[in-house]
């Protein structure tokens, strides 16, 4: 597998896009269980067809652009805001950066260790390792890069967040991952419950990190990505059952702001798995 994401590595973005696209849109007429689901999480949120249609062909480009954000030669970022982001790393509180499947979520981690790690060390991301043993081979090559930690999702992974967070380092999250039962509570998520991770509020009850939503803008014709950051608006509850609902509502306007880059497909609904 190592050796063919090195050969993807060495294409143009915008040709892994046009793959990538193609590939969302076979996939979505291939599989009516992926079509229905993407279809029920859309009028679910109460949005129509025409703002979301381009979410599919970027679902399939959020898989083909892999290969060169983890094994090939860095790729063009602009930031939209940064304001957010930098004004939290002075506070010195350490900082929780939130995103969900939205855009291209890898290259936000790779931005801001590249921007803010020199000054105020790494950013520590947790990831879920993969079973295949091709594929975490290259997970561990591409996520473990100057000022970027990946750790697992383990609670020795959870100590290692919350130590860094202490120490005035920053943390990503997908809060709109679901999480292993027992890791999770349910909560609205668009008006319908989902089992929901308490890991973000209880990283920033218990560190008092800033919070800091972010997320990568893929640009057309593979021109690279755009970064927008921006603060939550307000402290979350020390209530834990409150400050799982902020975190949802959080995720809901950021993805209300660019619909069409949303993973409707991801099964947000599910059961969680049953093992930790």
């Amino acid at each position: 597998m190592l050796r063919w994401f090195r050969f993807f590595s060495a294409w143009p973005l915008w040709a892994l896009h046009a793959l990538g696209w193609l590939g969302g849109w076979l996939a979505f007429a291939a599989s009516p269980a992926y079509r229905h689901r993407f279809l029920d999480n859309v009028r679910q949120a109460g949005l129509n067809w025409r703002s979301v249609c381009g979410a599919v062909g970027h679902a399939g480009c959020m898989s083909a652009e892999l290969p060169r954000l983890w094994l090939g030669p860095p790729l063009p970022v602009q930031w939209a805001q940064d304001q957010a982001a930098a004004e939290a790393y002075a506070s010195g509180q350490g900082v929780l950066f939130l995103t969900p499947h939205m855009g291209c979520f890898e290259i936000t981690a790779q931005a801001l260790a590249s921007r803010f790690g020199g000054a105020h060390g790494p950013l520590t991301v947790l990831y879920r390792p993969a079973r295949h043993a091709g594929l975490a081979e290259v997970m561990a090559l591409a996520r473990n890069r100057p000022g970027l930690q990946a750790v697992p999702t383990t609670l020795s992974g959870v100590r290692q967040m919350i130590k860094a967070l202490r120490s005035g380092h920053a943390v990503g999250l997908l809060p709109d991952q679901v999480p292993p039962e027992g890791m999770g509570q349910w909560a609205p998520f668009f008006g319908k419950p989902a089992y929901t991770m308490t890991l973000a509020a209880r990283l920033a009850a218990q560190t008092g990190a800033r919070v800091v939503l972010i997320w990568g803008e893929r640009l057309r014709w593979g021109r690279g990505f755009r970064l927008h950051t921006q603060d939550l608006g307000h402290d979350l509850s020390l209530d834990l059952d409150v400050a799982v609902v902020q975190i949802n509502q959080a995720m809901e306007r950021v993805i209300m702001g660019c619909p069409h880059q949303y993973l409707w497909g991801y099964a947000r609904y599910k059961t969680p798995r049953q093992d930790a």
